[in-house]
């Protein structure tokens, strides 16, 4: 994987007091007044607005304590390479769909819809930016979003499966939350969820606490150190009181807060400790049917900032929550995942638009959050901005987009650590060990009398195995039958048969009796051992009976007259 290093242009917005200056008169003093060298004139206009932008930026980020300001550099810090089908032709096959930083900002983890999560360390890496550590906790479930805990020693991993999980700094699995009875009707009875997780965040002050939000219409919390049960359920419900499917859930600053998008257009905020009815309630903040893809809260803890899916970024005040404070429109939102967030001044909302593929940039937008003006705009890359990050120690932030890339902006000046680490090293060389050793080739043919004749013809080759006896042997074909030659039959499992083998019995043919007792015959005549002695000396003489001439005659009648028995 290739990561390359760009360079951005210098931030210049327009003048946002809305003052202008006059443009310095030409120095050409040319006394033809029907002559004009238009080529000089765009240049001169185009260097009076880029100093006058440069002056007015300059005083407005002045004002600013932790704004970023005039020279942000752009380094593409994370690749990602996934498959997935092209979804009506509107996106890139890459996403970025999770990014987090650690409290310290020392790591950046990032997770995509290659079911990848990746590990940077800032500290650790150089010019060539490369992970150092890749791992599948979810198999393959696309990665939602990723969050460390207040302490920064565990991270939370949402993804497309029912069950969240816990990894610890290393990506060793900390805990996993239990899926719950889909057969149950009452969500409230199962000890977890039963559908798609869609978001999930940390409990700002307690450290073992998190929160996760579901297709199955709730809202559950949980502790580390039990993750056998979840502990605590709010269920979100439309004005008629049915379920309602919860896109994004987030934490208040101090915690006491949990807020809640919806699918049908409603934002919900319940107390923490009273799961039952909530606390602020607003019907219609956005259209119905569209996926509110974030809430973030201010860190005075008072305004919210919702992102919905009807491509619009609101600014709600919860002491009245009946309509917006202020709303920006046409901010395009192809994703359920968009991001915004507050600067760590409070000054200025950030979000992300989206584009459909290869028809524009996607853009960070900066709003003011008093006049919700748009104060700046950055074209980051040729795809949407789906993710977005402002870390308050760093000051820097980081962006996902929809084309694979992970960004990070920051100030030279303004600031700390982070990716100023890492720009600063060069790429390091790799190291080629060149050793000299005495070789020993061994070749145990090379000698003439191990050495095999080489064969100069195939046919040769055949006489002389067909003189093999070995070779030229026929194999013997399958035996049939009972067996002979002491070679059994493939049955010949049993007792019986080992015996015949054994004793090399001889099935020939006694089909004739008295063929096979001749043959004995002429051995009985030459030897008779066994019935001839033994009747030696008994043994009468035979008296036969002399022929008569009638036994003659008969013998000379037709065969016609012989009388028949």
């Amino acid at each position: 994987m290739v990561i390359s290093v760009v360079f951005f242009f210098s931030c210049r917005p327009f003048n946002v007091s809305g003052t202008d200056e006059k443009s310095p008169k030409s120095q050409t003093g040319s006394k033809k007044a029907r002559t004009f060298d238009l080529e000089a004139i765009f240049e001169q206009t185009r260097r009076t607005a880029i100093e006058r932008s440069q002056r007015v930026l300059g005083e407005y980020f002045v004002s600013c304590t932790a704004v970023l300001h005039v020279d942000w550099i752009l380094y593409i810090i994370h690749s990602l390479f996934w498959r997935s089908v092209d979804i009506c032709c509107l996106f890139d096959p890459l996403l970025v769909s999770a990014l987090a930083l650690d409290p310290s900002g020392a790591r950046l983890v990032t997770g995509g819809y290659d079911y990848d999560v990746r590990f940077w360390d800032f500290a650790g890496m150089d010019q060539a930016l490369q992970a150092f550590r890749t791992l599948q906790p979810c198999e393959c479930h696309q990665i939602k979003s990723v969050q460390y805990s207040i302490t920064g020693d565990v991270l939370l991993v949402v993804s497309g499966n029912a069950q969240a999980k816990v990894l610890d700094r290393d990506g060793f699995n900390v805990m996993e939350c239990i899926k719950g009875d889909q057969y149950i009707v009452d969500m409230a009875n199962t000890k977890g969820h039963t559908a798609m997780l869609n978001c999930g965040c940390w409990h700002p002050k307690i450290k073992e606490e998190f929160m996760t939000c579901s297709n199955d219409g709730t809202v559950r919390t949980w502790d580390v150190k039990s993750e056998k049960q979840h502990k605590s359920v709010f269920k979100p419900r439309s004005q008629q009181g049915k379920k309602v499917v919860p896109t994004c859930c987030t934490y208040s600053r101090d915690g006491k807060l949990i807020a809640a998008g919806c699918q049908d257009g409603t934002i919900q905020i319940w107390d923490r400790n009273m799961s039952v009815h909530t606390k602020f309630h607003c019907r219609q903040a956005h259209t119905p049917g569209s996926d509110t893809s974030c809430l973030c809260f201010s860190y005075d803890g008072v305004t919210v900032a919702s992102r919905g899916g009807d491509d619009t970024l609101k600014i709600w005040d919860i002491r009245n929550f009946r309509k917006p404070v202020n709303e920006a429109n046409r901010l395009t939102n192809y994703f359920s995942m968009t991001d915004c967030c507050f600067s760590p001044d409070d000054r200025l909302v950030v979000t992300g638009t989206s584009v459909k593929k290869e028809e524009g940039n996607g853009k960070l937008v900066f709003f003011d959050r008093a006049s919700f003006q748009k104060v700046y705009e950055i074209e980051v890359t040729n795809a949407s901005v789906v993710r977005c990050l402002w870390h308050p120690k760093l000051n820097q932030i980081m962006v996902g987009t929809g084309n694979g890339l992970a960004k990070v902006y920051y100030d030279p000046v303004k600031s700390h650590r982070g990716a100023k680490l890492c720009v600063v090293k060069s790429k390091r060389k790799e190291k080629h060990a060149e050793t000299l050793t005495q070789d020993y080739i061994i070749t145990p043919h090379a000698l003439p009398m191990f050495r095999e004749a080489r064969q100069r013809s195939t046919r040769k080759q055949l006489e002389k195995d067909r003189l093999d006896p070995k070779k030229s042997h026929k194999p013997e074909p399958p035996v049939s039958g009972p067996g002979r030659g002491g070679r059994v039959a493939a049955h010949g499992g049993t007792l019986s048969s080992f015996i015949v083998k054994n004793i090399a019995l001889d099935k020939t043919d006694d089909s004739n009796p008295r063929e096979a007792i001749l043959r004995h015959a002429k051995e009985a005549s030459e030897n008779p051992y066994w019935i001839a002695p033994a009747y030696e000396q008994t043994q009468p003489e035979p008296v036969f009976a002399e022929e008569s001439e009638e036994d003659e005659e008969a013998d000379k009648e037709p065969e016609w007259k012989k009388r028949k028995i």
